[in-house]
């Protein structure tokens, strides 16, 4: 209605694109964790059978959601525990995909996204996203009281430089790091595309999305203050992002009397039934843009638009990926620049769509104008540096996709809001 029909199909493969980008980021991460804590993966297994039968137990059975909750939410927190005693261990995963078992779980991963994504949300998704919800308030509760309690110290330093090596600058590659918890455009994604579809009433939008930001902002701190314990230099920075969270978790819930073990087993499963919940979500989402770009009716283009939404993330996923100096490096930390950038740039677009809508309707706009210009500068100028020191690697050519499609939007939003002014 407030695009023209070349802005709007532009905007649809952004948005598709930038799905892409999370689904490969999250499932690499999500194999790596897998292969490195067996524990991890056996409990999401349990989480995910739990959340179906639960499902089936309150859509079909009509069991009441107090009396199924009692029942399953402890069972929950059995999974985490079970999940240390049976491990699925590394050397019985079958290395089907280049003698790698992190590839095998990859597969696997993109075959149960592509499962969630296309039955019905009674089934996985909203049961499973309800009993994690659980998981998560306990975490970061956990977390926060471990914090207050457990007299760590902050040891990584507070500034180390203007730039990283292999990485750029701090403008603008900071903004295009920090996104949940701060401004998120996967967000503005999932709260029209699954959030506002499951609401009771539209008067609960606001309740549900400040609220559901206000806990962001906080899982955010808890996250920030895993690393920022870590000194500088110890090998644990090096490891991936996960198995630094858990650590951090474990740390902060050994304070509270819970063994190390334990509690980094727990922050672990916490954490990866978000990235599950992700995960899915994600395939859905880009299931649901597919749909729509192509104008797909049928009932069975669910299936052909889940298969291209996962097509590429699994490619990703599969091939090695070198860094600039010709370093093999993780599909995730090869990918995360662009999807952060991808990202943030979509919140600045969802922002600058927003700002058309408001000057459509003649609603100030000044208080959305300003942060999405500034997100919008230093996402474009991130893409721009990516690009120069990628060059034509698939990272770079993603870079300059991304960059030509955010230049061909706004200029097109330009001509909305003129359009509308001179109108």
């Amino acid at each position: 209605q407030y695009m023209s029909p070349v802005a709007y199909k532009l905007f649809l493969l952004f948005i598709w694109l930038a799905l892409v980008y999370v689904l490969t980021v999250f499932t690499d991460l999500t194999a790596t964790t897998f292969v490195q804590n067996g524990g991890v993966a056996t409990s999401s297994i349990f989480f995910i059978v739990l959340a179906v039968v639960f499902g089936l137990s309150i859509n079909k059975f009509k069991i009441p959601l107090l009396r199924a909750s009692l029942v399953f939410v402890p069972l929950v927190f059995v999974a985490v525990w079970a999940g240390q005693k049976v491990p699925i261990s590394a050397d019985i995963v079958p290395a089907i995909i280049a003698g790698d078992p992190k590839k095998t779980w990859c597969i696997i991963l993109v075959i149960y996204c592509f499962v969630a994504s296309t039955t019905p949300v009674w089934i996985l998704l909203q049961p499973r996203d309800y009993l994690s919800s659980y998981l998560l308030y306990a975490s970061v509760l956990g977390g926060f009281l471990g914090i207050l309690l457990g007299g760590f110290e902050i040891t990584y330093p507070a500034f180390t430089g203007w730039s990283v090596p292999n990485t750029g600058t701090l403008f603008p590659i900071l903004f295009i790091s920090v996104a949940c918890g701060a401004c998120s455009g996967f967000h503005s994604i999932v709260a029209s595309g699954t959030t506002s579809k499951q609401l009771n009433k539209e008067t609960d939008a606001r309740a549900i999305g400040y609220g559901a930001m206000l806990l962001e902002g906080l899982v955010a701190v808890v996250a920030l203050s895993t690393v920022a314990m870590v000194a500088r230099g110890d090998a644990l920075v090096g490891e991936p992002p996960l198995v630094i969270y858990g650590t951090g978790m474990g740390n902060f819930l050994a304070a509270l009397g819970i063994p190390k073990e334990l509690g980094f087993s727990f922050g672990l499963m916490a954490l990866s039934a978000f990235v599950l919940t992700t995960l899915d979500t994600a395939t859905r989402l880009g299931r649901y843009i597919f749909e729509e770009f192509f104008s797909f009716k049928k009932a069975s283009a669910r299936y052909i638009s889940t298969f291209a939404t996962l097509a590429l993330p699994a490619v990703f996923v599969l091939i090695t990926i070198k860094d600039p100096a010709g370093e093999p490096i993780p599909a995730w930390k090869a990918i995360w620049p662009v999807f952060g950038a991808s990202n943030q740039l979509l919140a600045g677009l969802v922002l600058l769509v927003i700002a058309v809508w408001f000057r459509k309707i003649g609603k100030k706009v000044g208080f959305v104008i300003i942060p999405m210009i500034f997100m919008n500068v230093m996402t474009l100028w991130g893409l721009i540096t990516l690009l120069i020191r990628s060059k034509l690697s698939p990272v770079g050519i993603i870079a300059a996709v991304l960059l030509l499609l955010a230049l061909v939007l706004i200029i097109e939003a330009y001509r909305t809001v003129r359009k509308t002014i001179f109108a």
